[in-house]
């Protein structure tokens, strides 16, 4: 790089100019001001590079390179290539089976422009015919339509069939994933009015008074806009002047928290765990279980499936607590039926098929922790919390098991279990999720189906449970969420508005 190019050049002007390459992004090149001062004609080493180091001029180039014409064309050629020769022969017979609508007629262009494409099916034209009115807006993206719109030799702009095609579909790919475009009888894609209760229409206020949000579009937004603007600026006032937090060098702005000082363990409670261990030293875990239904008789929530029950509920009791023992722990059927209780592998094996189910789990576990909440005493444990904290773990499991996944982060095989969890370390939910299944939609699940006596208000999550949409919603239905942004450091916020 001890060369002089044109870009280098330039850069110098722009440098020169008073233009901060910090801030650099291709998209925002402009000429110098004319008058400025520079050194065009100096060496790079000298005069660019106390400036600017080596690795940020590497930086800008890569992302030029990742972001500019030629990249996107790339890409282009290599969906082109894989469309045309192979899945362009299932398409028509997927859209001719298929029926597509929209509620909005914003959306109504996809919609022609899928007619136009079922239209042409049997034909072998390379560009639609300029008789035909081709919808444009809302199914070209700027970015691709000087690949898509062509001129022949007479330099009439044509429209190439198969790129066409592609951005209609990529298009309607985001247009269903957010409903915006729906499938007439499909399920996960059905029109969105259907998720809505029946009689939503007719108990709008009522809904809307649960939820404590307004019936006018404009006053939400209005609130809205106010306490974002609120919030960024006591986050502007608020971080310079707190002594806790410091913005380093490293990394372009990292932020800096100090620890809280770690508090001493009060004496009581240093008792307390002496004369517990002092009781009971060895205490079987299969005795809590067993203590625990004796109390507060969780096993009276498990139903069997058939038609009838035959047992008694004494025996479907003890055979319920093995039974659930020996998942729980991961010890198998076969291992807790070897003991000295008189109950055999069938037994159990009969009990976990007929009674063992999720929702006879979930209500089961809905059980034993509100009795959890109840039995707190106040003055030890503090008043019921309102925030609980929810992440995944990875659990291996055999190629065989449906479920098992291959995981790019951990890496080997196995599921994933989220879980919500409550200050007080009591899980409120769990839940079973394939290694690449979203956290968001995950977290919003536990928020909403606990079914515990919890009265949720905030939810902590790590930067892979939160998005724009779990904030959204989090915000319509009362929710705080409270996520770690691992790159906050490189993220803008800005107001909403400029005040008057």
């Amino acid at each position: 790089m001890d060369g002089e190019g044109p870009v280098l050049h330039q850069i110098c002007q722009w440098q020169g100019a008073g233009l901060d390459l910090l801030s650099f992004s291709p998209s925002s090149l402009k000429r110098p001001k004319s008058g400025a001062s520079f050194d065009p004609e100096g060496i790079i080493k000298d005069v660019l590079y106390p400036v600017v180091n080596e690795q940020t001029l590497k930086d800008l180039v890569k992302e030029f390179k990742h972001t500019g014409p030629a990249y996107r064309e790339k890409i282009h050629t290599v969906i082109r290539a894989s469309y045309g020769s192979h899945y362009r022969r299932i398409v028509p017979e997927i859209l001719s089976i298929l029926d597509f609508r929209s509620n909005n007629d914003v959306h109504r262009p996809v919609i022609l422009a899928l007619e136009l494409i079922k239209k042409y099916t049997q034909t072998g034209m390379h560009y639609f015919p300029v008789t035909d009115e081709i919808p444009i807006n809302g199914v070209i993206r700027n970015n691709y339509k000087e690949i898509i719109i062509e001129k022949d030799e007479k330099g009439q702009e044509r429209i190439n069939r198969i790129n066409y095609e592609i951005s209609a579909l990529q298009i309607l790919r985001d247009k269903l994933r957010c409903k915006e475009i729906w499938v007439s009888g499909a399920n996960r894609y059905r029109n969105p009015d259907e998720d809505l209760p029946v009689d939503f229409e007719e108990r709008r206020e009522e809904n809307y008074k649960a939820l404590n949000q307004p019936l006018d579009a404009d006053s939400f937004i209005t609130t809205l806009k106010e306490e974002m603007i609120q919030g960024l600026e006591k986050l502007n006032e608020g971080m310079p002047k707190n002594p806790k937090v410091r913005i380093t060098d490293k990394g372009k702005g990292w932020i800096s928290v100090t620890p809280l000082e770690p508090q001493e363990e009060p004496v009581n409670l240093i008792r307390i765990k002496g004369e517990i261990t002092r009781r009971w030293p060895m205490t079987s875990l299969l005795d809590i279980l067993k203590e625990t239904d004796l109390r507060i008789s969780f096993t009276e929530m498990f139903k069997t499936v058939g038609h009838r029950e035959i047992l008694d509920r004494d025996t479907l009791q003890k055979r319920l607590i093995l039974s659930l023992y020996g998942l729980g722990t991961n010890t198998g059927l076969k291992r807790v039926s070897a003991g000295d209780h008189g109950e055999s592998y069938k037994d159990l094996l009969y009990v976990r098929r007929k009674f063992i189910h999720k929702d006879n789990l979930r209500n089961a576990i809905s059980e034993v922790v509100n009795a959890i909440f109840k039995v707190r005493m106040q003055e030890i444990w503090g008043e019921g919390t309102t925030s609980c904290a929810s992440d995944s773990k990875k659990f291996g499991a055999w190629d065989q098991n449906l479920m098992t996944e291959w995981h790019i982060r951990y890496r080997g095989r196995g599921v994933m279990i989220y879980w919500h969890v409550e200050k007080n370390s009591t899980c409120i939910y769990s839940q079973l999720k394939s290694c690449s299944s979203s956290e968001v939609a995950a977290m919003m699940e536990g928020l909403l189906r606990h079914c515990t006596d919890m009265e949720v208000e905030k939810n902590y999550v790590d930067s892979h449970g939160q998005s724009e949409v779990a904030f959204a919603f989090c915000y319509l239905l009362g929710y705080k969420l409270m996520p770690r942004l691992k790159a906050i450091h490189t993220q803008k916020s800005y107001t909403v508005r400029s005040r008057e």
